[in-house]
């Protein structure tokens, strides 16, 4: 594997962190080791700060494939909390709205999900990176500016209930999606089809194309990783 000519490297991005973020650590120790001042680097499909899971990074001519890899197929187990939205759809904002939830019942929540399934309509969230005259959403957002974006296609190929806890009103999923799909903004869809609101707790894309979370290389793995297959070049 020639990182200077071109590979792939998959990581299991930490919670908290940008993508970017991500691939800057990665990108430093990589070119530390080996001996470069800034090896070539970039990342194929987005995840928030505060999802976590698949990262596909590309070096030296693999960078060119990144739009392709954007293509695949998406894999996510995500949690929603039922009966409350926040402005981000997630926990970056502080809850803003609360619901009655006393009505949902598994049945409904099986029910409600059987209309994400195939090719539907989806309007990206405003704290996201989605252009607007020129300008990130998210940093029109945060500025207090009106931001309306416009409803896009997407597909969803496959969306699974795997748990729900009436107790605490928390529900799990596991999506199958394609390209442009915000989880963020299908907890907001599912919240509004049960008639109580919704956010993401948490998010994980456990598969990109062909690779899954298990192929991954967290940050404190990567070091080893990367020496074992450098020197096995």
């Amino acid at each position: 594997m020639d990182f200077k000519e071109g590979a792939y490297i998959y990581i299991n991005k930490p919670y908290g962190m940008s993508s970017f973020g991500a691939l800057a650590h990665i990108r430093y120790v990589a070119s530390k080791k080996l001996h470069v001042k800034r090896l070539k680097m970039g990342h194929a499909g987005t995840l928030d700060p505060l999802a976590t899971g698949v990262l596909i990074l590309c070096t030296g001519k693999a960078t060119k494939q990144i739009e392709a890899l954007q293509l695949h197929d998406k894999e996510y187990n995500a949690t929603l909390q039922l009966g409350a939205t926040t402005p981000s759809y997630d926990r970056e904002h502080t809850v803003d709205y609360t619901y009655p939830t006393r009505h949902i019942t598994r049945e409904l929540i099986l029910q409600a999900l059987e209309q994400f399934k195939g090719d539907i309509m989806q309007v990206p969230p405003i704290y996201s990176a989605v252009m607007v005259d020129g300008h990130r959403a998210y940093k029109l957002a945060r500025k207090g500016g009106e931001v309306e974006l416009k409803a896009k296609p997407v597909r969803i190929d496959e969306i699974e209930l795997t748990s729900f806890d009436p107790s605490t009103m928390q529900m799990s999923i596991r999506v199958v999606c394609g390209k442009g799909t915000y989880i963020r903004s299908l907890a907001r869809d599912i919240g509004l089809a049960l008639g109580s609101g919704a956010f993401l707790t948490s998010l994980c894309r456990t598969r990109l194309g062909s690779v899954r979370i298990e192929d991954c290389q967290t940050f404190d793995s990567f070091p080893q990783w990367f020496d074992e297959v450098a020197n096995n070049s």
